[in-house]
């Protein structure tokens, strides 16, 4: 299975003895066989596990809110220029950038009673949906389609469904 390649830049608040790449690698890999047009392997994404001061500062320049969040994503292509470059050989380039918050993803972990790792997993699958072209803010049925989307990607990792407590 072919996946989007990671940069990772990490901060030192992020624990040094999880293998944060392999876990990103996985995510890509899981996310990739859910949602095809993320199978590519000349899709780049810049991925960064950040403080919440850094996700803060982001999140009130480009999204208006004054809070840090547990993930950021920015996307360079758009729907369309994902859908086709899945459909092209070639090197389409950079998906976009994804900016994980260490501390909202540790409270929502511990609020979850998952590991930090399980969390991050999914944070990042719901970012590269994200950067695919898919939201789940545009209604009902784009956040059914998303969710079920994340839960297949999950459940590929040994991971569980992060939604069936809500339901």
């Amino acid at each position: 299975m072919t996946a989007p390649t990671f940069e990772i830049d990490i901060d030192p608040v992020w624990p040094s003895t999880t293998d944060w790449e392999a876990l990103a690698a996985r995510a890509a890999e899981a996310a990739g066989a859910v949602a095809p047009e993320l199978a590519h392997e000349h899709l780049l994404v810049s991925l960064v596990l950040a403080d919440d001061e850094e996700v803060h500062a982001l999140n009130k320049q480009w999204r208006a809110k004054d809070k840090p969040t547990n993930v950021l994503s920015f996307p360079m292509l758009s729907r369309e220029e994902v859908l086709a470059a899945a459909a092209a050989p070639g090197a389409p380039g950079m998906l976009g950038d994804l900016i994980l918050a260490h501390g909202v993803c540790l409270r929502e972990a511990e609020e979850k009673c998952v590991a930090v790792e399980a969390h991050a997993a999914h944070l990042m699958v719901h970012g590269l949906l994200h950067l695919a072209g898919y939201d789940h803010e545009t209604g009902e049925d784009d956040a059914a389609e998303m969710e079920a989307l994340e839960t297949k990607a999950l459940a590929l990792m040994g991971l569980a469904d992060p939604y069936a407590a809500l339901q």
